[in-house]
């Protein structure tokens, strides 16, 4: 059965990276797309007897809030199709972030409470796998079109990797001071087993010229208003050709939800999700180096060695945004919670980094005077999420400030302050948790 997304209409609210602005008079699409906007504010978004495939969907009658832990953070909880009810940041096109206590059910993100991140407004609702095709063209000798069959029967055994995908922008809401752009929490992440086929046997049957230089990737999704960019990610060609970049068809054992890309999308294992192109259907290899709007505007930062600046000035350079920096959190207690004294407390959490893997994790309970080791949990992969335990036992009543850094197998720590950029990206300060022990 092919996924349909039967109410979730193309969505055109504007992206926080980039705004769809109008320009001159609407087009026949832009108009049919305000009618189908304006069934979607009277549905309540998704809201109860949506259906997804002619199946009835599990959905709020009406979203509940949630307030996020930074001012302006309330926010609204809501169900889309193959989803569970997630924190909605923009609803055109759809922003969906995980809710944090999910990351304490385990190192597998389940898929139906995967975060949500699309640029562009028009994103597809239905799309028949039978028909779907990726088109592979450019620099190479010899273009070719892989229908989604082919993909799996005529590249090999698939492979799995377990990796995480991360927003550029997680965490953003939490900079000081404050930055442009959608204000998340620590939700636009997700780890998941993927399976696929690696990038490289594709392009090794096309047969790639030795000009090439880079390798371009794009989606079904589209802008509305003509003048917005399409989303074009690019890839040097050494890194197309690593053998880890992949083209998956499976997250989890199951397909790809719709709204994580269904039916196939780039995993960039190590890299931010907006290199991770979903609905992949375009890869063009060329010969220079790619200058659209997504690779030589957006998402880039300070070219520097901390890539970061001072808070308010702008840096002299930048670069493309690249690797995860390394990042550790506690979920086992919220910030606020009331534990026993003299009682043992179990401390869980995660670390990840951008595939150098996880070397040690270390915990405070005194507000980072003193740190003690934490165990690690199995090593699923250098790119997934790795749990880590931890006991804690109050002696007295009073407050204690819990602290979590993670240090990576080439040495790097987590720095106990984030560093500041005026994109918000990269964010990897020590996270800290105050607990009440009565």
């Amino acid at each position: 059965m092919k996924p349909r997304l039967s109410r979730l209409p193309s969505m055109d609210h504007p992206s926080t990276d980039f705004f769809e602005a109008p320009s001159g008079a609407l087009s026949p699409r832009t108009t049919a797309l305000a009618a189908r906007r304006r069934f979607l504010r009277q549905a309540g978004a998704l809201g109860a007897g949506a259906t997804l495939g002619g199946q009835a969907l599990q959905a709020l009658a009406a979203p509940q809030m949630v307030t996020l832990p930074f001012a302006n953070g309330e926010r609204e909880l809501v169900a889309y199709p193959q989803k569970r009810p997630l924190i909605r940041l923009t609803a055109r096109p759809p922003q969906l972030e995980t809710p944090y206590s999910v990351f304490n059910e385990g190192v597998i993100t389940p898929n139906d409470a995967f975060f949500v991140r699309y640029h562009l407004a028009g994103i597809p609702t239905d799309i028949d796998p039978k028909k779907h095709r990726i088109r592979v063209r450019g620099s190479v000798d010899k273009p070719i079109e892989i229908s989604l069959d082919s993909l799996k029967r005529d590249f090999g055994k698939p492979v799995e990797l377990v990796a995480v995908n991360q927003c550029s922008g997680n965490s953003r809401g939490f900079f000081e001071p404050r930055v442009g752009g959608g204000q998340l929490a620590n939700g636009a992440m997700g780890n998941a087993r993927w399976r696929g086929i690696p990038l490289k046997r594709i392009l090794e049957k096309a047969g790639v010229k030795p000009t090439a230089k880079q390798v371009t990737f794009e989606g079904l999704d589209r802008p509305v208003i003509p003048a917005t960019p399409e989303f074009v990610k690019a890839l040097d060609i050494g890194h197309a050709m690593d053998g880890e970049v992949m083209i998956a068809f499976a997250m989890n054992g199951k397909d790809l939800p719709m709204l994580n890309g269904f039916p196939v999308r780039l995993v960039v294992p190590g890299y931010y999700g907006t290199y991770w192109v979903k609905h992949l259907a375009d890869i063009n290899v060329i010969d220079d180096v790619f200058d659209g709007f997504w690779m030589k505007t957006a998402y880039r930062i300070p070219d520097n060695d901390c890539n970061c600046v001072e808070p308010g000035k702008a840096p002299d350079k930048t670069r493309p945004i690249g690797r995860f920096t390394v990042r550790s959190f506690i979920t086992s207690v919220s910030d606020g919670q009331r534990v026993k004294a003299g009682q043992a407390l179990r401390l869980r959490g995660i670390a990840f980094d951008g595939g150098e893997g996880i070397r040690d994790v270390q915990v405070s309970a005194d507000d980072g005077k003193t740190w003690q080791a934490a165990r690690l949990g199995e090593e699923l992969s250098k790119y997934s999420f790795r749990e880590w335990t931890a006991s804690f036992t109050p002696p007295d009543a009073g407050e204690y400030t819990l602290k979590v850094r993670a240090t990576n197998r080439a040495g790097v720590t987590q720095p106990l302050q984030s560093l500041w950029n005026p994109a918000g990206y990269l964010r990897n300060g020590v996270e800290t948790v105050r607990v009440t022990a009565a």
